[in-house]
This record gives structure tokens, C-alpha cells and sequence, in this order.
């Protein structure tokens, strides 16, 4: 990694923290990290983060795109070599990323997502955020182009965060931070966040409740949530638990209509509950790719009637909620 800066090397984001809210944040940012990881695949993992090569980005756009460097500072050998790195930390899932011309092709089209919901939730500007299940930290970076002071993602899988800390390699200045830990590590009661994202992470928890409980329990009195998830159409109290998979998916619970999912937020003890956008995922927005080349959403859809998943249930459609503490 480039001088003065470490996989897994806080001490930045813990002088930010110090003094503040969220100094409690400290805790879950073990200085012995690397010592406790013990997954098979972390060798080689590090190694392409160590193999990156040392280069600064003339320019950057985390507003319009999440672009780092310009295409003219790579030769196409170098780009290729490049390429070759990065693909060793697939599956890519959230992007896409333009790094220095190199288009990482990832299975979403992320940014499809933050176009439409970028106008409907308060301005991030000055704000302290927090993206829960954030992924490799696409949409952090968006946030951080929208002006938030500062943007903590957490996501317990290693592998988006090893993707997380090749992008940072490249990009070092903006306060965006990717912690490898879930959502119940954060200290109880933080109530420090302006703005509290969670995007499609309810559908994979056991209990949706209680997700929305500590979901609120990281925002500030009067802060804002914006909840993305499954939905289904019904009626209030009509909710969808699959027997097995869903669209292939392992780990589906709770699919709410979103009438459902609107009571839901209100008994959780939010406010000004507002529905700001519902669609279907299209297989032009989630699909395999050279990034990311297992099965995607056109497995998971019926060829003779793609309204329906394979196991004949109705296919993905996604709303987006924004809610007030």
C-alpha cells in the first residue's frame, strides 16, 4: 500500500472521531486487526493490495460517477496489469468504478440506484453518515461527493472490505471509511449519525424489527433514514416469507408490501414515513459481468415469465423509504 497509508489503518478515522459522538466508534477499530483474521483467502487477498501500483490521481469525481484518475496516466500495459490485479478480488458487486480508464464492469449498476434517491433524501452536506451493509463502499463515495464530512460504512464481509482498501489506495482524502464489522458492533445507543442508509440489507435479516431499531439507534434525534429494500404488492400486513430461495438467494426472510413495511417503520417509532420511489430490478441493473461472473439476476428469473423468480415467486421490486428519527 502507498506510504503512510496501511489495510486496516484507523488512526486517521480515530483522531476524526476523537471528542466527538462518535468516539465510542474506537472500539470496533481493533489496532490488531490483521492478527485476527484467520480467512483462507486473505494471503492473496493482500497480495494484490500489496502488488497496486504507486500512483495519484491527477483528478477524481465522486459527484457525477466514481471516477479516480485520468485514462492518459495509464499506459495499456499498465492497464491491463491493473485489470489482472483487481480481478483477483471478485466478485466486484457495487459500481461501476473508473479507475485511471480501467472500468470495473461490477454485477450492479449502483449508480442507478443513487440517481434515484440522491434528490429525494436532505442534503449530506457537513453531515456524519452511516451506509450499513455498504459493500465495497461505492455508495459511499457518493456521499462523500454529496459533501457529507464524514462517511463510515460497515459491511462484515472481508472481501468488500480488501475492495474498499484498493480504492482508498488510490483515493486517500476524502473521509470515507469502510469498517469490516455489521451493524449490531456499533455501540448500543450511539445516536450520532445525521443520516442512516440501509440498502437491501432488511430482506436478509431475521428479524426486520429489530433492524430498524438499531437503525435508529445510530441516528441523532430529528436524523434521517433512507431504508431500501424487497417489497412485494399487498395490502398492509401482507408480507412474503420464501420457504427456501428467492431469485437463487440464500438468506431471504421477510419481503413486506410496502403498506406493510410503512407500519412497520412507524412502530419502530419513526416519523414523516414517506415512500420515495418503487420498481422492479431490471436484468440491465443487476447482472453477471467479467467483474463479477456467477450467477445473477437472469438465473434467478423465469425464462418463460421473467414477472416471476424461479421458484415461482414474484420478481424482485425494490422500494426506497425515507424516514425521520
Amino acid at each position: 500500500m502507498r506510504s503512510g497509508l496501511s489495510i486496516f489503518d484507523f488512526s486517521d478515522l480515530k483522531d476524526q472521531v476523537k471528542n466527538s459522538k462518535l468516539a465510542s466508534l474506537a472500539e470496533i477499530m481493533p489496532d490488531t486487526f490483521l492478527a485476527q483474521i484467520n480467512h483462507g483467502d486473505f494471503p492473496a487477498w493482500k497480495q494484490v493490495l500489496d502488488s497496486l501500483p504507486e500512483l495519484s490521481p491527477v483528478s477524481y469525481d465522486l459527484i457525477r460517477e466514481l471516477r479516480i484518475g485520468e485514462a492518459e496516466q495509464l499506459e495499456t500495459s499498465e492497464k491491463e496489469k491493473l485489470k489482472n490485479l483487481l480481478l483477483g478480488l471478485q466478485p466486484w458487486r457495487k459500481g461501476p468504478i473508473n479507475l485511471f480508464g480501467l472500468n470495473i464492469d461490477t454485477e450492479w449498476r449502483s449508480d442507478w440506484k443513487w440517481d434515484r434517491l440522491k434528490n429525494e433524501i436532505s442534503s449530506l452536506t457537513d453531515r456524519k453518515v452511516l451506509d450499513v451493509g455498504c459493500g465495497n463502499g461505492y455508495h459511499c463515495w457518493r456521499m462523500a461527493g454529496a459533501g457529507a464530512r464524514i462517511v463510515i460504512g460497515v459491511d462484515s464481509h472481508l472481501l468488500f472490505s480488501m475492495q474498499y482498501w484498493a480504492i482508498r489506495h488510490f483515493l486517500t482524502e476524502p473521509p470515507v471509511y469502510v469498517l469490516p464489522v455489521a451493524l449490531e458492533a456499533i455501540p448500543e445507543k450511539l445516536e450520532a449519525f445525521d443520516t442512516v442508509f440501509s440498502m437491501g440489507v432488511l430482506y436478509h435479516r431475521r428479524s426486520p424489527i429489530d433492524h430498524l431499531y438499531l437503525l435508529k439507534d445510530c441516528l441523532r434525534k430529528g436524523g434521517e433514514l433512507v431504508l431500501e429494500t424487497l417489497v412485494i404488492d399487498g395490502e398492509k400486513g401482507m408480507s412474503l416469507l420464501p420457504p427456501e430461495r428467492y431469485a437463487r438467494m440464500p438468506n431471504v426472510w421477510f419481503l413486506p408490501s410496502c403498506a406493510t413495511l410503512e407500519s412497520w417503520l412507524i412502530k419502530a417509532g419513526y416519523k414523516n414515513v414517506r415512500l420515495v420511489d418503487v420498481g422492479f430490478t431490471t436484468t440491465e441493473e443487476q447482472r453477471s459481468t467479467q467483474w463479477m461472473n456467477f450467477e445473477s439476476l437472469p438465473q434467478g428469473l423465469d425464462v418463460n415469465d421473467p414477472s416471476m423468480t424461479i421458484e415461482g415467486l414474484p420478481a424482485p421490486k425494490r422500494a426506497i423509504f425515507i424516514a425521520e428519527k
